[in-house]
């Protein structure tokens, strides 16, 4: 994995919270603590798109026969089986 090398600008109060969490002991230094905003933006993401699909799919398969009961537990039962 290649590193590209940037130049960022902060605010005096963006500056203080990214030395309080290196700091408080969850990250060594500035890279790393914006790396891992990166990734969690990403993820975040991520998420949003594969919820906004599953949304478009629910709403293009109309109406259920179902009921709230039957649909939640075949929701607990998918929930279940991807997480063990």
């Amino acid at each position: 994995m290649g590193v590209v090398r940037k130049s960022i600008t902060f605010t005096k109060q963006q500056d203080d919270w990214i030395k309080k969490q290196i700091e408080k002991g969850d990250f060594t230094n500035d890279s790393e603590y914006i790396r891992h905003l990166v990734r969690t933006h990403q993820t975040t993401q991520q998420n949003i798109i594969e919820l906004e699909m599953a949304l478009e799919e629910g709403l293009a398969s109309g109406e259920s026969d179902k009921t709230v009961e039957d649909i939640w537990k075949e929701a607990e039962l998918r929930y279940a089986k991807k997480n063990g």
